[in-house]
């Protein structure tokens, strides 16, 4: 089995198109209205990058970096000037790259994967797991949805049809059911029906930390006896467009249970795409995948490289 590395760079350009305008262009105004790139200038720069959503730290990195060539080098074209902002942006991304990623020996290896999916409603959970689904069915992957988010009656009714979409199996109780039986009836069913990924979905809710960890403490409990040695992978869902939120969900879910990647929706609608690089320094949590689109296909597999040159317009 081929596990699908979805990167399409044309749409990837158009989904990013408004944090693009948000930082390059704003850089490259900062710039060319300056007759000398001088301490004012840089700091002009920095103030659009914190306010990009990029992060004071972040930011002050970069700058530093920028400050150290220009002493060094006397080359202060805007060129030069922007390809050190955009080489220091791809040194802070890859910091949280997505090198955990499962690997195509390891997939084979294990059988089924089993992948937990978390995150607060409104981020694109559902929408997720049914392109995520789809990536894997494009590797040639036989995959079954588990919706054990039992709370809420339009969850499985939304998974239903995002699973038809997708082309995958779906496992599903009345509502109100108990998540954990869903989740270990969906696992052993992958396990005996020779299944190469599980994706189970579950209740988006962060008001009160002691029920979510309690809930996810005995879904992950009944995977493991279905399954020993899974889930595989939790992957958190992060909604792009809500900037500084996104960095305080990771938190809270971090503290409640091991998070092993991130999946960021929702950045084709938003100019705070500068979010991925607060998280990348900061979160020691690799990023798996990008959401740029509405579409099926339009989940991508996250490369450090590929995101920078995409924001600068140079992939």
């Amino acid at each position: 089995m081929k596990l699908f590395d979805n990167i399409n760079i044309k749409k990837l350009k158009s989904g990013l198109s408004s944090t693009r305008i948000k930082i390059v262009n704003s850089i490259q105004e900062t710039i060319t209205r300056k007759a000398v790139i001088d301490d004012a200038t840089l700091d002009d720069i920095e103030e659009i990058l914190i306010t990009s959503d990029i992060g004071f730290d972040t930011a002050e990195r970069i700058i530093e970096k920028v400050r150290t060539l220009l002493v060094s080098d006397k080359d202060r074209s805007e060129i030069n000037i922007i390809n050190t902002v955009k080489g220091e942006l791809v040194s802070v991304i890859s910091n949280g790259s997505a090198d955990e990623k499962l690997t195509e020996d390891e997939s084979n290896n294990i059988k089924p994967v089993v992948i937990l999916i978390i995150g607060v409603n409104g981020v694109g959970k559902t929408t997720t797991i049914g392109k995520l689904a789809h990536n894997f069915v494009e590797g040639g992957a036989k995959v079954l949805v588990g919706a054990a988010d039992t709370f809420r009656a339009a969850a499985g009714e939304q998974l239903d049809i995002w699973a038809e979409r997708a082309g995958v199996d779906i496992y599903q109780k009345a509502p109100g059911a108990d998540p954990s039986s869903v989740a270990f009836d969906t696992v052993t069913k992958a396990n005996k029906e020779n299944y190469d990924f599980v994706l189970i979905d579950t209740a988006g809710r962060l008001h009160n930390r002691l029920n979510l960890m309690s809930e996810l403490g005995k879904i992950k409990k009944a995977i493991a006896k279905a399954l020993p040695g899974a889930p595989h992978e939790t992957y958190l869902i992060l909604d792009g467009t809500v900037g500084q939120n996104a960095i305080v969900q990771a938190d809270e879910f971090s503290k409640v249970t091991d998070v092993s990647g991130l999946i960021i929706t929702k950045l084709d609608g938003t100019a705070k795409g500068g979010v991925v690089f607060q998280i990348c320094s900061t979160r020691n949590i690799p990023i798996k995948y990008i959401g740029v689109g509405e579409s099926i296909d339009d989940l991508q597999t996250f490369n450090p490289e590929s995101f920078v040159n995409a924001i600068f317009d140079t992939a």
